[in-house]
């Protein structure tokens, strides 16, 4: 009779759960669904089981009351007006008798003996199933049967009248049957107030549900943001950071061992940092003490090459070997002090707005590599840009040393703007050889410091810090770097410069892509 109205709380959890914010996303929605999840099906469970009991026993009631008040009416109704074998009348009489007899009941009766038949207060009776006639015609005590017809509930009896046929022998039928037809609307509606209050129930449950999923959700996730908090901070750099510890429950535990974690990474980051600053400080305090000793060798060295041509053979080899070395030791300990500033933090730009392309010109000719470098510059006074002209002086002979070095003629230079966006540009240097390249494996590696990609570079005069402290140069003007091995051979670094947009602008009307002018 309830028909799935139990459904009810159900959709109501749904809607409770699609008007949850996005923010309570995640643990906290979780802890309230399980939490709502458990209290609707406790809820209902048990609303079912006492709905099931309680209809039971409200149907079980009335219908025994039915039956039996039937029972009675029909003993007296029989008794009195049907003869053993009745007439027409006769049943109409018992049928009157009857419902006069129950007047406020709602009834209606049907009799019938062999094919007579009588009906009050109506003669349609069309809820008599044929499962009912057969148990009437078959059995000697009554049959019910609940039927529903309309969206309203009745109960159907058929009570078969018998008589006794003598002390000691069964009774039998005396082919007169009485059928009632009774609504049970008063039933109905009780069934239905308790479905009502099972809802009811059943949506305070669900709200004290959510409320003590919300406390307990509280109580969980407020360590957990704290822990989220605290290792924000730890990754910001605040290593002294640490967790109150309350109680002595799982979440308590994982306090403590986040603050223990958090003391063991601080003190080995302290150690490593107080390692890497000793570190740089024994570089920098090497580098400078063999700045001295190295100026007076080199002078010396100066002075004996210039008489070198006036000896014998055997001493000017040694001579020259000794020369190549003060000079190879100046330029690693210069190289050093370079690195130790880099890593001190101390490397500062002296900004100036210079031409580039006059910058590069005056690199390779200070140099001599005029003749061995071709080279694909604007014109002057076309592309300039703030930079360190000293800093960017090392940066264009290290690349073009290192590949007259390591590749192989020809080497080219070529300078150029790059548009990014409408308001980014960038000033591009690339230096190119035809030489063997860079090996694959070595291409993750050849800016980082004291690397050689070749073993038979490990004796030359590279130090292995010339493209580490390019690098570092162009990171330090805001630029980038990079090389590939181009599908022609050879290697390729690529330099690119962040450019102001007057000077790009400028630029870009004079030169392509490539750095050739228009």
């Amino acid at each position: 009779m309830s028909g799935g109205r139990g459904s009810g709380p159900v959709r109501v959890l749904r809607a409770v759960l699609a008007r949850v914010p996005p923010a309570w996303g995640g643990l906290r929605r979780r802890l309230v669904a399980a939490f709502a999840l458990v209290a609707v099906t406790s809820a209902l469970s048990t609303g079912a089981l006492a709905f099931r009991e309680a209809r039971t026993g409200v149907l079980q009631q009335s219908q025994d009351s039915v039956i039996q008040q039937f029972r009675t009416s029909v003993h007296h109704a029989v008794a009195a007006y049907a003869p053993p074998q009745p007439g027409q009348s006769d049943l109409q009489r018992v049928v009157d008798q009857l419902l006069q007899a129950n007047q406020s009941q709602g009834w209606r009766v049907l009799a019938t003996y062999g094919s007579l038949r009588a009906a009050a207060p109506s003669p349609e009776f069309d809820k008599l199933s044929p499962g009912l006639l057969r148990s009437v015609r078959t059995q000697r005590a009554a049959v019910f049967q609940r039927v529903s017809a309309d969206g309203r509930p009745f109960l159907v009896v058929g009570m078969p009248v018998t008589y006794n046929a003598g002390e000691g022998m069964d009774s039998r039928l005396s082919g007169l049957v009485l059928y009632l037809v009774v609504p049970q609307d008063t039933e109905q509606a009780y069934v239905e107030a308790m479905v009502s209050g099972i809802e009811r129930a059943t949506l305070v449950t669900l709200g004290l549900a959510v409320g003590l999923a919300l406390l307990a959700a509280s109580g969980v996730l407020r360590p957990v943001r704290a822990l989220r908090r605290a290792t924000d901070r730890m990754a910001e750099g605040h290593l002294d950071v640490r967790l109150a510890v309350n109680g002595s429950d799982e979440l308590a535990d994982l306090s403590r061992s986040f603050n223990d974690s958090a003391a063991a990474l601080e003190q080995s980051v302290a150690e490593l940092r107080r390692l890497e600053a000793q570190a740089r400080r024994f570089v920098a305090d090497v580098s400078h003490e063999l700045r001295t000793p190295l100026a007076a060798m080199s002078a010396v060295t100066d002075v004996l090459d210039e008489k070198a041509l006036n000896l014998d053979h055997e001493t000017s080899d040694a001579l020259r070997l000794i020369s190549e070395g003060t000079n190879r030791l100046s330029g690693l300990v210069g190289d050093l002090m370079e690195v130790s500033r880099f890593d001190a933090g101390a490397a500062e730009l002296n900004l100036d707005e210079i031409d580039l392309a006059e910058s590069v010109r005056r690199t390779l000719s200070a140099r001599g590599w005029q003749g061995q470098v071709e080279t694909r510059l604007p014109p002057p006074g076309v592309l300039r840009a703030r930079v360190d002209p000293r800093r960017l002086d090392v940066v264009m002979a290290n690349l073009v040393g290192n590949a007259l070095r390591h590749g192989a003629p020809p080497v080219r230079l070529t300078l150029g703007v790059r548009e990014e966006r409408a308001d980014v540009a960038w000033a591009v240097i690339t230096v190119t050889d035809d030489g063997p390249g860079i090996a694959e494996e070595a291409m993750p590696h050849v800016f980082e410091r004291f690397y050689k990609a070749s073993t038979s570079r490990t004796r030359s005069e590279s130090s292995g810090l010339g493209l580490a402290i390019t690098a570092e140069n162009v990171h330090l003007h805001g630029g980038r770097i990079s090389a590939a091995n181009p599908a022609g051979g050879g290697a390729a670094f690529t330099v690119e410069l962040p450019l102001h947009r007057d000077s790009a602008a400028d630029a870009d009307d004079d030169i392509d892509a490539t750095g050739g002018a228009r």
